[in-house]
């Protein structure tokens, strides 16, 4: 069976970027012109990916409307002949079925997973995070859901870090190589600093998973900073079967954190032919003044 739904988890704070998200969603802030969980959206519907499942709180209506119909901006952009902006608004809302569920039960990254259970029934599924953007020539889910495919086991998307960033992700033990870039995992370590990091592989991708996750996340008890955590349960289903990690080729960019979400701003606007000569413009400008 193939893949063909997504979780992603939308109900946190976004405290790391207050006060801006006091009032709006960390997801909705922009990259260029775009809100960081339409370039996640995107991506999922690039990899195959036809249900999104947002698993949101009471604070993130905005994320629901900028998926639905605005009829009051369609009408004026008609009006105003901006045909180009009226195509690339009504898109959005086409891009997949968008399926809401409001997130309740413990603080962690598990919870979301659970809350949306009852949705999955027996498919593997994927989980992505909001505020993670890829710029890969093959979408970082399909890169995922080709490795599901081949074992059919669940998949973890990894990428490498720098030893001080071992302190702010969980890190794989990769185990045997099975393939380029495709590990059979030994474990999984949360946040574990330089000192104690299995490797400089880093689970920062989101999953692909199979319906018998959802018994392991019942089971789980607290973990790191007392919270409910996805990888503790991939690790109490690693004893029952296989679980590979997929290397992802392609640039990551942590926009749950200011400089990377600068860094997103910066790198894909000098992918676009109708800003790259004016950002270089700026960079030398500001390379000039500091």
């Amino acid at each position: 069976m193939t893949v063909r739904k997504v979780i992603i988890p939308v109900a946190g704070f976004g405290t790391r970027f207050l006060p801006a998200t006091k009032a709006m969603p960390k997801e909705m802030l922009p990259i260029i012109d775009k809100p960081i969980i339409q370039y996640v959206v995107e991506e999922a519907v690039a990899s195959g990916i036809t249900d999104i499942i947002l698993v949101t709180s009471h604070a993130k209506r905005s994320v629901e409307d900028h998926f639905d119909d605005n009829k009051e901006l369609e009408s004026w952009l008609f009006k105003q002949g901006k045909k180009d902006l009226l195509e690339q608004i009504r898109e959005i809302g086409k891009l997949a079925n968008f399926i809401y569920v409001r997130q309740k039960g413990p603080y962690g990254n598990a919870t979301p997973v659970l809350n949306a259970a009852h949705l999955i029934g027996d498919e593997p599924f994927a989980v992505l995070f909001g505020d993670d953007v890829f710029s890969c020539k093959v979408p970082r889910l399909k890169q995922m859901i080709d490795v599901y495919e081949k074992y059919r086991d669940p998949v973890i998307g990894v990428v490498k870090v720098g030893a001080e960033e071992t302190k702010r992700y969980g890190i794989i033990d990769p185990g045997a190589k099975v393939e380029p870039h495709v590990y059979q995992l030994k474990g999984v370590v949360e946040k574990p600093g330089p000192e104690k990091a299995p490797s400089r592989l880093a689970a920062v991708c989101g999953y692909v998973l199979t319906p018998d996750i959802f018994g392991e996340i019942r089971k789980l008890k607290p973990g790191h900073g007392g919270e409910y955590v996805t990888l503790d349960a991939i690790q109490r289903l690693m004893k029952k079967r296989p679980v590979y990690a997929c290397e992802v080729k392609g640039n990551y960019y942590d926009t749950g954190s200011k400089i990377g979400w600068l860094g997103a701003n910066i790198e894909l606007a000098l992918t676009r032919k109708d800003m790259a000569d004016d950002v270089r413009k700026l960079l030398k400008k500001l390379g000039r003044t500091s």
